[in-house]
């Protein structure tokens, strides 16, 4: 699967600036914000998300992964690291990493890759290490409304929350907590009780 090409495509995330809340999120969901952490962004893109963690955190060291080389040459002012791979592979040493983040990244994958990647992630992360992802939500009301799809351009795979909560325990992760993301979360906060109003969603766990 030649992911690159499909996501050259797709430009809107070098200038939405959901981008910026997303990060801020992450941010404010870590377990040890405050700490000396080593910090996998995994679609980092231009480096947009790397900002806003370097702002707010300058201690952090920030590895970033992206299937477009391209746009990895803008990220390298941001990271520490930059590597143009694919996340069923990743260059990584077990146990190595403090936590991953992954916006709006997974649903980019095939489905038989997203598990793949899933597992990886549970082998560079350290003990007691965090992962925060998000995705689009495909219970999201608006599509329901507009019987569009999460599924479409770079998107090939979608995940319903609980399915992917489910996923993610098949393959070791624990403490898994579900909040909304997206920009319904802005206005209503990350626990409103009825899942359908977040266009995305974001899943913390930790191994």
């Amino acid at each position: 699967m030649d992911y690159s090409e499909i996501n050259l495509k797709q430009v809107s995330s070098e200038t939405n600036l959901t981008t910026i809340y997303r990060y801020k999120q992450f941010y404010a969901n870590l377990k040890y914000r405050s700490s000396s952490l080593v910090i996998l962004d995994v679609g980092c893109n231009t480096g947009r998300g790397g900002e806003v963690l370097k702002k707010l955190n300058t201690k952090y060291t920030l590895f970033g992964i992206d299937c477009v080389a391209e746009r990895l040459q803008k990220a390298e002012r941001v990271y520490d690291r930059v590597m143009n791979c694919n996340t069923v592979a990743i260059p990584q040493a077990n146990n190595s990493i403090d936590v991953i983040l992954a916006g709006e990244f997974i649903e980019h994958l095939t489905y038989k890759d997203a598990l793949l990647t899933l597992s990886e992630f549970y082998r560079i992360l350290r003990k007691n290490g965090q992962i925060l992802l998000t995705t689009p939500n495909p219970g999201y009301i608006k599509l329901k409304l507009t019987r569009a799809s999460v599924l479409g351009g770079a998107h090939l795979s979608q995940f319903y929350p609980s399915d992917l909560m489910t996923i993610m325990r098949e393959r070791g992760f624990s403490g898994i907590i579900l909040k909304g993301s997206g920009r319904v979360a802005k206005y209503f906060g990350e626990f409103w009780p009825f899942t359908w109003i977040y266009g995305s969603y974001l899943i913390y766990a930790q191994k």
